[in-house]
């Protein structure tokens, strides 16, 4: 049986002014959440890129092609509710970032790390007050817990459109720092995605490309550049 889809019943799409910032109607009916509550955006341009993406459906509503309503709806929904459970769980990645943890066995790999990572954990430092250790091997290493604080503090000072957007900063790359680095400014999504995988790369070099994992990959990126221009979206004039 084919799966029923929602289909387009709207034939203009427009902007309206709400209290607290812009809300999309398709005619005169405005977009709400799936789960009915307002869809009130913080700015013009992210209200701008949800219409823009309801503009774009043909016939059948496909949710998998508007990213950045999708990413709206859980930051009302999902990330506003449970604010401090999410930024705590993404604060947790400081204590064993991706960035911390270094080839103990491969010495090629391990000067790739130092030459893309460390840079990067300079910044976070002078940037954000985190010095974060850096250890050999997947042996857990103490962090300092001021370094863990002033990351928590980053994290917490975000709104819920913000921590939406960190969200898959964070969690795909398997960084804070990549993903705090993102949202100041100091990698875009491509950057960071790309120092993520150094080991991933360094392998494929060596025993070849694996198609399925190629395509995971490019699925990650995608992911984290909806997440970058989320981000840069819901803090535009």
């Amino acid at each position: 049986m084919t799966e029923w889809k929602p289909r387009r019943f709207w034939t203009s799409v427009g902007l309206r002014a709400a209290d607290g910032g812009w809300q999309v109607a398709l005619d005169d009916r405005v977009v709400n959440t799936p789960g009915k509550l307002p869809l009130v955006l913080p700015t013009r341009a992210l209200a701008q890129a949800v219409a823009d993406e309801w503009d774009a459906v043909d016939q059948a509503i496909d949710p998998g092609a508007m990213p950045v309503t999708r990413a709206a709806n859980s930051a009302i929904e999902k990330v506003a509710p449970q604010f401090d459970a999410v930024a705590g769980m993404l604060a947790e990645y400081g204590g064993t970032d991706l960035l911390s943890y270094r080839d103990d066995r491969q010495d090629a790999l391990a000067r790739e790390q130092a030459a893309g990572w460390d840079p990067i954990l300079d910044w976070a430092a002078d940037a954000l007050g985190a010095r974060l250790a850096v250890t050999g091997g997947v042996i857990p290493v103490a962090q300092d817990p001021a370094a863990l604080a002033a990351l928590r503090g980053h994290v917490a000072a975000l709104d819920p459109w913000g921590l939406t957007a960190l969200h898959d900063l964070v969690t795909l790359p398997g960084s804070l720092i990549l993903g705090l680095a993102v949202v100041n400014g100091r990698l875009t999504a491509e950057q960071a995605h790309r120092l993520s995988r150094l080991d991933e790369d360094y392998q494929a070099r060596i025993w070849g490309r694996d198609d399925e994992a190629d395509a995971a990959a490019r699925r990650r990126l995608a992911a984290m550049q909806d997440a970058e221009r989320f981000w840069k979206l819901s803090r535009a004039d």
